[in-house]
């Protein structure tokens, strides 16, 4: 059962609750700084995030970091004195930059996956805390004995991300098709055994959030039980008020049935989990929408053999060009019903 906040070294949230990072543009300084305000711990997404500055189609790298630190210092003016990170994928083009630039413009905490970020604490500086999102206790482990061998350190914080969570999924189609809470029940205890290992060797707390497909309080306290020091949420998150999309993409949660929630296959690789609609079904057809600009987003795509640009469809997600858009979600997104405030979801998962 959770206890208060979530510390994380010497941060501390008023609740143990993260919001996941979404992108292209769900998560920005709005709705991270609103997160962060009511007590949580607000996290924006670095993912394409200067989308709406004026040199992006010509300078996306330019952009996206000018972008970064403008994002960063508006979540801590709404924030006041909340906690503020951002989620970096490690599958990004120039990940290292983002993740120097993150920490230059004071972001609390770095959250990290899409890829196993070996790397990070050489890249990270400041007071940033470091936090790997894992989905297996074999990443967990090649994680935790990579920091400790080569720098001396732990993570400062775990995310583990389960099968029911939205965007890219870091589990293959066969093992999604699998799935069964119990199973991955078993590998989050697995994932807690890794990490206490770490623990007692360097004599520390490291705190574990666990995520993906939690949607209520019941959910959450099932984890809590199972021994997380926290929840990351996400979805609940894009239906509020001040969350950064427009209110199509809102509405496309409120309006989705159960049985429209699919796995698809993301040009970059990836299997993720998305809305059905007009732009997937054209997609799955064979219909190659026209490419334009490579907008420089994740390593693993290939502009001549995808069959769509995946910036484009989140772009234009973010901005509520619905019927055009991948529209990712988690696997409990159609249970929305309406849209609320940051204040009323956090208190719905830890009542006043």
């Amino acid at each position: 059962m959770y206890k208060g906040g979530l510390k994380i070294g010497n941060l501390e949230s008023r609740y143990p609750i993260i919001q996941g990072g979404m992108g292209v543009g769900i998560s920005l300084s709005g709705l991270a700084g609103a997160v962060a305000a009511a007590g949580g711990i607000g996290i924006i997404s670095t993912a394409q995030i200067g989308y709406r500055e004026e040199d992006y189609d010509t300078s996306p790298l330019e952009a996206n970091l000018r972008a970064i630190g403008k994002e960063i210092q508006k979540a801590k003016e709404i924030a006041n004195g909340g906690i503020v990170g951002v989620n970096i994928m490690v599958a990004t083009q120039h990940y290292a930059d983002y993740v120097k630039e993150a920490c230059r413009q004071g972001a609390d905490i770095i959250i990290s996956g899409a890829g196993l970020p070996v790397s990070l604490p050489e890249l990270a500086g400041g007071d940033a805390k470091l936090a790997p999102i894992v989905s297996s206790a074999k990443a967990a482990m090649v994680i935790c004995k990579m920091w400790d061998r080569k720098y001396h350190r732990v993570p400062d914080l775990v995310v583990i991300e389960g099968p029911e969570a939205g965007g890219h999924l870091g589990f293959s189609r066969e093992e999604l098709d699998h799935y069964t809470e119990e199973s991955y029940d078993t590998e989050i205890l697995k994932i807690f055994d890794v990490v206490k290992t770490f623990e007692q060797k360097y004599e520390t707390k490291i705190p574990i959030a666990v995520a993906g497909g939690i949607y209520n309080r019941e959910k959450a306290l099932h984890y809590f039980e199972l021994g997380a020091d926290a929840i990351q949420v996400a979805t609940r998150f894009v239906t509020t008020e001040e969350c950064d999309a427009a209110i199509e993409y809102k509405n496309a949660y409120i309006n989705a049935k159960k049985e429209d929630i699919v796995i698809v296959k993301s040009p970059v690789g990836m299997p993720g989990r998305a809305i059905k609609n007009k732009f997937m079904a054209d997609c799955m057809a064979g219909n190659r929408p026209k490419l334009t600009k490579c907008h420089q987003c994740i390593i693993t795509c290939k502009k001549e053999t995808i069959p769509y640009c995946i910036t484009d469809a989140l772009v234009n997600a973010a901005k509520g060009n619905v019927d055009q858009a991948l529209l990712f979600c988690g696997a409990q997104a159609w249970r929305a019903e309406k849209i609320q405030t940051v204040n009323e979801v956090i208190h719905e998962f830890f009542p006043k």
